[in-house]
């Protein structure tokens, strides 16, 4: 069964940027995405590719944060700019059509 890990959390001040990365196992899905949970708060969609390279965003992130994939590698990225803190959570990337997903990735934005 197709794993995915994802990484490159950690802690970045208001207005920094970091970029995560979700490398699949296996062939990633044709569409796939990510996600994330800040403490109390229910699981939210943050961005998701289609095979092709259409992409979506909520509100909250759009101008912000970008997906793309890598097909040869089976990765996919989230680069995330302008980062508030408000956008702290566990990400999370998800294989849409398997309904698969991956560990999580804490991301921390704090002075």
């Amino acid at each position: 069964q197709v794993q995915l890990v994802e990484s490159g959390g950690g802690l970045v001040q208001p207005g920094g940027s970091l970029r995560l990365s979700c490398a699949a196992s296996g062939t990633a899905s044709s569409i796939m995405g990510w996600y994330r949970q800040a403490p109390g708060k229910q699981r939210e969609f943050v961005a998701l590719i289609f095979t092709g390279g259409r992409t979506t965003y909520p509100d909250s992130v759009k101008g912000r944060f970008t997906i793309s994939r890598d097909i040869a590698k089976n990765t996919v990225y989230l680069q995330m700019d302008s980062l508030k803190p408000e956008d702290t959570a566990v990400y999370y990337c998800r294989d849409s059509i398997r309904n698969l997903w991956g560990q999580g990735t804490q991301v921390t934005v704090s002075s």
